[in-house]
């Protein structure tokens, strides 16, 4: 189940920003000063072929993969970064998105779950 991280780091210039996660996702989620949802990131199949969704405000929606850095050996090499990626399956993450959200505040689980079920390019 997804549980809210503490402390997050925010950063200058970009809207308020809250971090939950759990063993197979990352969500970060940027709000406005109302606390509606500005934008957001689903990082998703982290220990496997972590990929992520964003979605904001200004762009709009973009599905990428994860590449961690690491080598072979698991060894880091460098920062995570966003790279190209293939077809998001809307249908099988956002059913487990579903049944891991249940910790999250529910205007966001609902937010996000309906992005994530309309996806498009």
């Amino acid at each position: 189940m997804l549980r809210e991280e503490k402390n997050i780091r925010q950063i200058p210039g970009e809207p308020p920003r809250r971090w939950f996660s759990d063993e197979y996702f990352d969500l970060i989620v940027w709000q406005e000063k109302d606390g509606s949802v500005w934008g957001f990131q689903l990082c998703y199949d982290r220990e496997y072929k972590p990929r992520a969704l964003t979605w904001t405000k200004e762009y709009g929606y973009k599905h990428t993969g994860i590449d961690t850095g690491e080598d072979l050996t698991g060894t880091s090499q460098c920062s995570p970064v966003l790279v190209a990626d293939g077809l998001f399956d809307r249908k099988s993450v956002g059913a487990r998105f579903e049944e891991a959200s249940g910790g999250l505040p529910p205007e966001i689980s609902a937010f996000v779950l309906e992005k994530v079920k309309t996806f498009k390019l």
